[in-house]
């Protein structure tokens, strides 16, 4: 089983090697400067409606392509001159978000001020109809953090984990609690407060994403990460949260050991990887916190549907709707040239024509033969890893 390994320990050796220490990354910032940050904001506004002019907010457009970058070590960051959109209090199409922002911005000193914290979930549901969904805090507590310029976790305001992780890996929460993730038939749910964590203990060899919940399970049934070689998994259960986004890039900074990425080979799958390694729009503010640009992705590819046994009850056309999905992640050559051309080339579906052919087809990696097998984890996935190509 070691030799299996060999090309994975040799990644392993360069990527250590090739590693640059990333002075850009966000610093956490102390409570007082939080404190003060949001003090201007309403000393800013006091002042104007002294003056008998309207207040008014200006937030950066975080979710459009011409405010963000692409930076080779980091992914998607933000640009220096993003573009503002205006909020006026006195404007019946903006007075309401207006509110919003201050109301969460009165939670938001109160936990700082007082060193206590809070969920999204449970500052939404103090007050539900006034923010109306779950989905307007997000967004609105995503604006405070970029106009103050501040990490979300220096709010003091912590989101609820979705993922999981398993795997040779233990460590302390923030409170003291010991955290053991070697249990080869559950997993331990990614912590909410990731930045607290401390004293990381693992033998691993390589980090493994996946996907989907389904398959992390059949990983655990399988006993993978204790039969197969030390290693962690961890899974956002689709899309990431912002909280298994931040322990795979904890891990990797503890760690520096290979990333590699377990999706399913359809547009779904490869924006979720894209996810992990470049990070996303809305969020490029926090991108030295949350991408792992060296996240390699290992399957599924289109090519491995023939490898596995291409069985057309598997196997469905891309249809128009989730193809418009993978080409919206390249962005618009005239928005963002350089961001396009490079995932073009970091997506072996796009760049390798043995992948081509089948770039009509999708397959997902819980109804693909052999993943479904126990055998998986003990031939398809250790080939795939042994065989991966250091230039990629």
């Amino acid at each position: 089983m070691a030799d299996q390994f060999i090309v994975v320990d040799k990644l392993r050796d360069t990527l250590r090697e090739s590693l640059e220490k990333d002075d850009r990354r966000q610093e956490d910032i102390s409570r007082q400067d939080v404190l003060t940050r949001i003090e201007r904001v309403i000393q800013t506004i006091v002042f104007s409606v002294s003056e008998g002019e309207a207040p008014v907010l200006r937030l950066m457009n975080r979710c459009n392509w011409a405010s963000v970058r692409f930076h080779e070590s980091v992914g998607l960051v933000r640009k220096a001159d993003v573009p503002v959109t205006t909020l006026r209090c006195d404007c019946p199409s903006s007075a309401t978000r207006f509110a919003l922002i201050f109301k969460l911005l009165s939670v938001i000193y109160k936990l700082v001020q007082s060193d206590s914290y809070a969920t999204k979930r449970d500052i939404y549901y103090n007050d539900p109809q006034l923010f109306g969904s779950q989905k307007t805090l997000d967004s609105i507590l995503d604006d405070i953090s970029c106009m103050l310029k501040v990490p979300r976790r220096s709010l003091h305001v912590f989101a609820t984990s979705k993922g999981f992780i398993s795997g040779d890996l233990c460590y302390l929460e923030e409170d003291g609690t010991k955290v053991d993730c070697n249990s080869s038939s559950t997993a331990v749910p990614v912590s909410s407060n990731v930045n607290g964590i401390r004293n990381i203990v693992s033998a691993a060899k390589f980090i493994l994403i996946v996907e989907k919940d389904a398959t992390f399970q059949r990983l655990l049934d399988d006993a993978f990460c204790t039969r197969l070689s030390p290693c962690i998994i961890i899974t956002g259960k689709g899309v990431p949260d912002v909280n298994s986004r931040l322990m795979v890039r904890k891990l990797w900074d503890t760690l520096h050991i290979p990333v590699f990425a377990l999706v399913d080979a359809d547009p779904y799958g490869i924006e979720i990887m894209c996810i992990y390694k470049y990070g996303s729009r809305s969020l490029a503010f926090e991108a030295h916190s949350l991408t792992v640009p060296s996240v390699l992705w290992l399957g599924l590819l289109p090519s491995d549907i023939q490898r596995f046994g291409k069985v057309n009850s598997l196997l469905c056309f891309v249809v128009q709707s989730p193809r418009g999905n993978a080409y919206s992640i390249f962005s618009s050559r005239e928005q963002n040239q350089q961001l396009e051309d490079k995932r073009l080339h970091q997506l072996p579906t796009c760049l390798g024509e043995r992948d081509r052919s089948y770039a009509e087809t999708e397959a997902e990696s819980d109804t693909v033969p052999g993943i479904h097998r126990p055998t998986l984890p003990h031939s398809s996935l250790p080939a795939k890893t042994a065989l991966w190509r250091l230039d990629i």
